[in-house]
């Protein structure tokens, strides 16, 4: 049966999947593959898939925020996906966290609405171990800088008292914020696959959100180049666990 938002069936999906928030990252990623196909293309939802270093790959976009995220993550399982890892953009909750820097999540606080629609807020949102200390392992085999903690998923960028809010989770060491990981993490551990994430830092603490974005956006070098980094971890996590 095809999926009704990512237009998907069972065969146009892998067991492992990448998923990028954005839609012209499913091309980026692409771009590094052995050879891609695009499946579908629907709202948010982008989906190709192809192969690297003969294991195959599948990639799917999930938009903004953990509604969209959710929808994408639920049909990509019914379709036979086992391991999810997402690449996202993150902005940091840290003072030592530079643009371009990767992080890997260790759990998420929900601060987010769709997780709530699943399962009480005292369910905890974490990764599967063991897929996210082979991305651990991995990054070091690489030598790309990280940062290994709990990170923040909500639900707007635009609130009033965003600066106080910022405060009080530096002052309990949260690593960054993003918007999908919580709901990855309650989803997976619901529905019995693994799961893990990535982050790419876009956003510097205490700076302006918007101007960071916008940089990103436009193609600004440190978070580029942590983008491409990102995406060849979760490649080779991949490489790794098909052998």
């Amino acid at each position: 049966m095809k999926q009704p938002h990512i237009l998907c069936e069972p065969k146009d999906i892998s067991e492992y999947v990448i998923l990028p928030g954005d839609p012209g990252r499913v091309l980026r990623v692409g771009a590094l593959l052995d050879s891609y196909e695009e499946v579908a293309y629907n709202r948010e939802f982008r989906t190709i898939k192809g192969y690297y270093k003969g294991v195959p790959i599948t990639v799917t976009s999930t938009g903004i925020g953990g509604p969209s995220a959710s929808i994408a993550i639920e049909e990509l399982i019914s379709c036979g996906a086992k391991y999810l890892i997402r690449i996202g953009s993150g902005g940091a909750v840290q003072s030592n966290i530079d643009i371009g820097d990767l992080i890997v999540c260790s759990a998420a606080t929900r601060e987010e609405g769709t997780t709530s629609m699943y399962i009480t807020p005292t369910y905890p949102a974490v990764p599967d171990i063991k897929l996210t200390n082979l991305i651990i392992d991995t990054c070091e085999e690489l030598k790309y800088k990280y940062h290994y903690g709990i990170v923040r998923s909500h639900d707007s960028f635009y609130t009033d008292n965003e600066d106080k809010i910022m405060e009080y989770w530096n002052s309990k060491n949260i690593l960054a914020s993003d918007m999908e990981t919580s709901s990855l993490f309650v989803i997976g551990q619901l529905r019995g696959v693994k799961t893990a994430s990535i982050l790419n830092n876009v956003v510097k603490y205490d700076s302006g959100l918007k101007e960071s974005i916008g940089d990103y956006v436009m193609e600004g070098i440190g978070s580029v180049e942590g983008e491409k980094r990102q995406i060849i971890l979760a490649l080779e996590t991949f490489a790794k666990l098909n052998k």
